[in-house]
């Protein structure tokens, strides 16, 4: 998967015309994870829908409290499912560290710091029950925010949010008392209980 590995932390420049609003684009991706193209991200999610790039943040403050947020009810996949902080899609020669940073601050307000991957390999696909797939290798990333007060959520975005201890939190998750987006469940399964803590943050 050299593709997205070497877009996880490498910049590059993008240039819009001026005056002209960008259509927002994902990469598609080949099973090896390398970019075959670009699609329009309102055309990408269906019952068909082709593996691309996309991203998962859990965001903590500095006392170890992770943001878990609420879909907005009119998202196109799993309204209203509570699931970890901000999800996305880094654009065409976006990396995928640029692109949590980007995300996090359009739809929740927040300025980051200590941006680190935690599950550089994970890949999912799940089905809606109105048969509406998702497919996508999906690096994981964790980051700190130092001033969880100033969170600004984007109602076309967010519904609710709440700062929750990550222990607590993902023991419920992992004994089913927490309901949470499939992807996300995947990922508390995934990461290590000190995934979060003040051991990975050294």
């Amino acid at each position: 998967m050299a593709y997205f590995r070497h877009m996880m932390s490498t910049p590059s420049p993008r240039a819009t015309a001026p005056g002209v609003a960008a259509v927002e684009q994902v990469v598609l991706l080949d099973e090896s994870g390398r970019s075959i193209g670009v699609a329009p991200k309102h055309e990408v999610h269906h019952r068909d829908t082709p593996l691309h790039l996309a991203f998962s943040c859990y965001v903590i403050d500095p006392d170890g409290r992770l943001l878990v947020t609420r879909r907005a009810l009119d998202k196109r996949t799993w309204p209203g499912v509570w699931t970890n902080s901000c999800c996305g899609h880094p654009a065409p020669d976006e990396s995928v560290a640029e692109a949590v940073v980007r995300r996090t601050q359009q739809e929740l307000g927040i300025e980051l710091t200590d941006v680190r991957p935690v599950l550089p390999d994970f890949r999912y696909r799940a089905v809606m029950d109105d048969g509406t797939v998702e497919n996508e290798i999906c690096p994981v990333y964790v980051a700190t925010c130092q001033d969880p007060a100033s969170i600004a959520p984007d109602p076309d975005e967010v519904a609710d949010h709440v700062w929750e201890d990550w222990a607590s939190f993902r023991e419920a998750v992992l004994d089913g008392r927490r309901a949470v987006s499939p992807w996300c469940l995947e990922q508390v399964q995934a990461m290590p209980a000190d995934a979060l803590g003040p051991t990975a943050r050294q």
